[in-house]
C-alpha cells in the first residue's frame, strides 16, 4: 500500500481549496466534480463508464474496507478521473478481496485525495451545482494554487461533452444465453455495464452488443426483436447520431428499452428536450415512484441530465407532427420530481433514467428486464403471424 503522508489538494472552479493526502496515483486530473451517496458499491461506481470525465466525491465517510476484486468489475477499467474520500480504510477485510482499493486506484492511474471534509464539498455542490475541479498531488504541487485554479477554470465543461467514442466497444460482440433463446436484442453500447447484458442473458435473450457508431443498416442486419440503448457519459444533446438511429429503429417497428442515456435518447427521438441538472443524482439509494403501480422503488442512479417532459397527463410526442403518438411520464424521482421514466402508449417503447441492472443493488426495478423479454416475445409472435398471412 502506498504512503499516506504525501500531500494532495482538491480545487473547485469557485476557488474552494481543500488539502488532504494523496490516495492512489500521483499527478493532476481535471473533471466535473460530483458526489455519490452510495454507502456500498464503490468498485461498481469506479468502473461505471457513465462516470467518464468526472471526479467522484464519496459521501459515505469510510471507503475501501472491503477492498477490490475481479468479479465486481462493471467494465474493463476504471473511468473516473479523480476520487475523493473522507476516511480511506487502512486495512482490507473481506474474503472476496484481491487487493486494496488504494493499490487498485494507483494501478488504474486514478489520482485521488483522502482525509478531506467530503460533507463540506457535497454541501457546496448541492448549493452551487456540480462544477469543474481538479485533484493534484506529486509533481503537480510544484505549481502555485493560482496556477492550478487557472487550469481548472480552463477545462471544458460537461455541457456539450461527448465521450461515446471513448467508452464504446470497437467491434460487435454476440452473447448467447445458456438455455433456450427466446429472442434477440440489439444493444447499443454507449458505456454499458456488465450487469446489463447479464440481465438479458438470464431471461433467454441473445444480445448483439454494438458500437455507438452502428448504422441503421448494420443494426437491422442483426435481425433483432428489440433495440436497447445503454447508460453512458456526457451530454445527450451531443448524441445526434444515436437519436437518428433510434428513430430509424422505431420507424422499423422495433420495440425499445433504454436506460439512463438511453432514456434521454428516447426523449430526444420523440421530440422532447433535455437539460442539465444542478448537481445530478448519483448513488444506490434514490427513491422513485412507479406511477402505474404506486410502488416506491429504491434505485441506483448516475445521471447529470434529464428529459424535459411535463409530469402530468398524456402528451403527443412533438417530433414530426406526432408520428410516435402519445407519451406519459412513467416514473418520477421523489427527491426533486425529476422525470425518471417515460412510456409510449402507441408504440412499444419505454425507458428509465435510473439503473435497474445495478450490480451493487438495489434490485427493486429488475422487472423492467422482464418487460423487455415480454416485448420480444410479442414482437416475434407478431412477426410469425405476419409471415403466415403473407
Amino acid at each position: 500500500m502506498t504512503s499516506r503522508t504525501d500531500p494532495a489538494v482538491l480545487i473547485l472552479e469557485d476557488g474552494t481549496v481543500v488539502h488532504g493526502t494523496a490516495y492512489g496515483a500521483r499527478g493532476a486530473r481535471l473533471g466535473e466534480v460530483v458526489f455519490s451517496t452510495g454507502m456500498t458499491g464503490y468498485q461498481e461506481t469506479l468502473t461505471d463508464p457513465s462516470y467518464a470525465g468526472q471526479i467522484v466525491v464519496q459521501t459515505a465517510p469510510h471507503i475501501g474496507n472491503t477492498g477490490v476484486n475481479t468479479a465486481d468489475m462493471e467494465s474493463r477499467r476504471v473511468w473516473v478521473r479523480g476520487y475523493a474520500v473522507r476516511e480511506a480504510s487502512r486495512t482490507v477485510s473481506n474474503w472476496r478481496s484481491e487487493q486494496s482499493l488504494e493499490d487498485f486506484l494507483a494501478g488504474e492511474d486514478v489520482v485521488g485525495i483522502a482525509g478531506i471534509d467530503t460533507r463540506m464539498i457535497t454541501r457546496i455542490l448541492r448549493e452551487q451545482g456540480s462544477m469543474r475541479g481538479g485533484v493534484f498531488s506529486g509533481d503537480a504541487l510544484t505549481r502555485s494554487t493560482e496556477e492550478l485554479l487557472a487550469e481548472v477554470r480552463s477545462a471544458p465543461a460537461m455541457a456539450g461533452a461527448d465521450f461515446l467514442a471513448e467508452v464504446t466497444i470497437a467491434q460487435p460482440v454476440v452473447l448467447e444465453p445458456e438455455g433456450e433463446v427466446i429472442g434477440t436484442v440489439a444493444a447499443l453500447d454507449l458505456g454499458i455495464k456488465g450487469a446489463t447484458p447479464r440481465s438479458m442473458l438470464e431471461r433467454g435473450l441473445r444480445v448483439h452488443l454494438l458500437p455507438a457508431t452502428t448504422t441503421l443498416e448494420e443494426l437491422l442486419a442483426t435481425e433483432p426483436d428489440a433495440l436497447f440503448c445503454s447508460n453512458g457519459p456526457g451530454d445527450p444533446a451531443a448524441a445526434d447520431h444515436q437519436v437518428e438511429l433510434l428513430r430509424g429503429a422505431l420507424d422499423a417497428g422495433l420495440p425499445y428499452f433504454g436506460i439512463c442515456l438511453g432514456n434521454q435518447l428516447l426523449g430526444r427521438a420523440l421530440g422532447f428536450g433535455t437539460y442539465k441538472l444542478k448537481y445530478g443524482h448519483r448513488g444506490i439509494n434514490q427513491p422513485v415512484l412507479d406511477r402505474a403501480t404506486g410502488k416506491v422503488e429504491i434505485t441506483a442512479h448516475n445521471h447529470g441530465f434529464a428529459v424535459d417532459v411535463p409530469l402530468e397527463g398524456e402528451h403527443t410526442a412533438p417530433h414530426d407532427g406526432g408520428r410516435y403518438g402519445r407519451v406519459v411520464v412513467s416514473h418520477v424521482g421523489l427527491n426533486d420530481d425529476v422525470v425518471e421514466g417515460i412510456r409510449c402508449l402507441d408504440i412499444p417503447a419505454y425507458s428509465v433514467q435510473y439503473h435497474p441492472e445495478a450490480a451493487a443493488g438495489p434490485h427493486d426495478a429488475a422487472y423492467l428486464f422482464d418487460r423487455l423479454a415480454q416485448l420480444v416475445r410479442e414482437h416475434r409472435a407478431g412477426s410469425a403471424a405476419g409471415n403466415k398471412e403473407s
